[in-house]
């Protein structure tokens, strides 16, 4: 009968467990949308929402930015290539979420489109989910 019980236990924290990871997971694919939306606007009030404030991007250039840096390269009329995002991995532990994939940025080759490869941080706190940081890559197509 203990055995039985416990076994009951254990499938219910399973399944609490996998079903708090896939709404984790979406609301995390629902901010990846939203804040690269924002970007492509040059919403810094929204961004500044979603970043941490000690977000920090080291781009396709190899320049390591931080959120002030960022801000104003926007405020300063600066745009940001449109970005077509291709999610290929998710990562939980703990507080972090670890985003992987590839990504089409709008650009000056041939093609019209730069390819990269990316990684993007998300820490859950008081806030929510907010991007801490972020690297990308530009690959050849």
């Amino acid at each position: 009968m203990k055995v039985i019980g416990l076994f009951f236990l254990f499938s219910t924290c399973i399944c609490q467990t996998l079903h708090a990871q896939k709404n984790n997971e979406e609301e995390i694919r629902r901010l990846e949308v939203e804040w690269t939306k924002l970007l492509n606007q040059g919403d810094t009030t929204a961004l500044l929402r979603i970043w941490t404030r000690d977000y920090v991007v080291n781009n396709p250039n190899g320049k390591i930015s931080g959120v002030a840096d960022i801000v104003a390269t926007i405020r300063n009329g600066q745009k940001f290539p449109e970005v077509e995002r291709n999610i290929e991995k998710i990562t939980f532990n703990h507080n972090l979420a670890i985003v992987m994939g590839s990504e089409l940025a709008a650009g000056s080759t041939q093609q019209g489109k730069v390819k990269r490869r990316f990684t993007n941080v998300w820490i859950r706190g008081k806030q929510g989910w907010q991007l801490a940081a972020r690297q990308s890559t530009n690959t050849t197509l």
